[in-house]
């Protein structure tokens, strides 16, 4: 099973002195520079996960990352626990198997398309949804605040849709997301929505990669946006 993905990030900095001989003055030592806060970030998920159709780089989570260092907080360690075509209980058997270990600063979940897409029972996916959410909550070191839920984009509204009754699989996804959005407020995680702007790629096709169903760079970078300000207070809460 080849499903998960550890980036690690190693800032060196490099003090250079040049000496020239005969030199009346001395070049002053540099100040010192403020250590970065530095973080380990475990993302969970599916397709949308591990960027499906886009480059590494892409990927919603590494985006965040970026995002991130933009305001002054480093992740030294990004552990990606996803795969394309994960369900609920796929994703529970993958984290089995790869066994994420230590304590994370900060967990993403996003789990569920899947489950819609094959029919699957929606009570069946609210226990095992939870016991995710659950065991998301371990990994964030049992703080509920540092666990970040992703709602379950509308695939209804891809070109690899079409032909099909986008309504229906629209008002599927919603019933789907009003679960998981209830299970992550029982927890005190937080939520992210990110249906709305999913459903924008019915009007804008730059939304989505050229397969003509996930999501391109540019949704992702949306994606990262509207997760960065949970994601900040996520990370406020203190050391877990």
């Amino acid at each position: 099973m080849k499903a998960r993905t550890k980036i690690r990030l190693h800032r060196t900095v490099l003090f250079v002195l040049l000496c020239f001989a005969g030199c009346t003055t001395r070049t002053p030592a540099p100040a010192d520079t403020p250590k970065p806060h530095t973080i380990r970030y475990l993302a969970l998920g599916d397709s949308y996960t591990i960027g499906q159709g886009v480059e590494p780089e892409e990927r919603w989570p590494v985006q965040l990352v970026g995002l991130l260092e933009q305001q002054g907080t480093v992740t030294e360690e990004l552990v990606l626990i996803a795969q394309t075509g994960w369900t609920t209980d796929d994703l529970d058997r993958g984290i089995d198997f790869e066994k994420p270990q230590g304590t994370f600063d900060l967990v993403s979940l996003l789990i569920g398309v899947n489950n819609q897409y094959q029919g699957r029972d929606i009570e069946a996916y609210r226990d095992e949804f939870r016991n995710l959410l659950a065991r998301a909550v371990g990994y964030a070191g049992e703080s509920p605040g540092r666990v970040v839920v992703l709602s379950i984009p509308d695939w209804g509204a891809t070109p690899f849709a079409a032909g099909q009754d986008s309504q229906r699989i629209g008002a599927e996804i919603d019933q789907f997301n009003a679960v998981n959005r209830d299970e992550t407020e029982r927890a005190q995680a937080r939520y992210v929505d990110v249906t709305a702007v999913s459903r924008q790629a019915a009007q804008d096709r730059q939304l989505i990669a050229r397969d003509g169903l996930h999501p391109s760079a540019k949704m992702y970078l949306a994606w990262a946006n509207l997760a960065l300000p949970e994601v900040q207070a996520a990370l406020a809460e203190g050391s877990p």
